[in-house]
C-alpha cells in the first residue's frame, strides 16, 4: 500500500478536507499557499490517465467541489487544478488558491504552519465542503 492510500485508510494522520466513498482530500504538508489541497482518488492508481472514463469523471467533479470549499474558506481569485508530481505512484491533483499565477510555483519555499495552524485550515476548508 503506497503512502496516499494509508493516509486515506487512516493509517497515516493527515488534515483532512473532504472524502467520500471514492476520494480523499486533505492538506499538502509542504504546501505552496495556505490551502493548498491534495486530492486522490482511494483506488491505487498511479497515472491520473489510467483511471477508467466514468472514474475519472466522478473524480473531477469531487475535485470540483472541493475547489469550491477550498476558494469559500481562502476567498481567490482561481483555484488552480495541477496533476503532477513523481515522487509518490499515486494519482493526485493539487488545489492551489490563487490570487497570481505564481501562487501555483512550486520552485518557491513551501510554507510552514504548526498542527493546530494545519487544523485550523483544514476546518475551514471542510465546513466549507460540508455547505455544499
Amino acid at each position: 500500500m503506497d503512502i496516499f492510500s494509508r493516509i486515506a485508510a487512516g493509517e497515516i494522520p493527515s488534515y483532512k478536507c473532504a472524502e467520500s466513498e471514492e476520494f480523499y482530500a486533505f492538506l499538502d504538508i509542504n504546501p505552496v499557499v495556505k490551502g493548498h489541497t491534495l486530492v486522490i482518488p482511494r483506488r491505487e492508481v498511479d497515472y491520473i490517465f489510467d483511471m477508467d472514463d466514468d472514474e475519472l469523471a466522478r473524480y473531477q467533479v469531487f475535485a470540483k467541489k472541493v475547489a469550491k470549499a477550498v476558494k469559500e474558506a481562502f476567498p481567490c481569485k482561481k483555484v488552480a487544478q495541477i496533476v503532477l508530481g513523481l515522487e509518490v505512484p499515486h494519482a493526485h491533483i493539487h488545489l492551489i488558491p490563487m490570487q497570481t499565477e505564481s501562487d501555483a510555483d512550486f520552485r518557491k519555499p513551501k510554507l510552514c504552519f504548526t498542527a493546530e495552524e494545519f487544523e485550523t485550515i483544514a476546518a475551514r476548508i471542510r465546513g466549507a465542503f460540508e455547505q455544499l
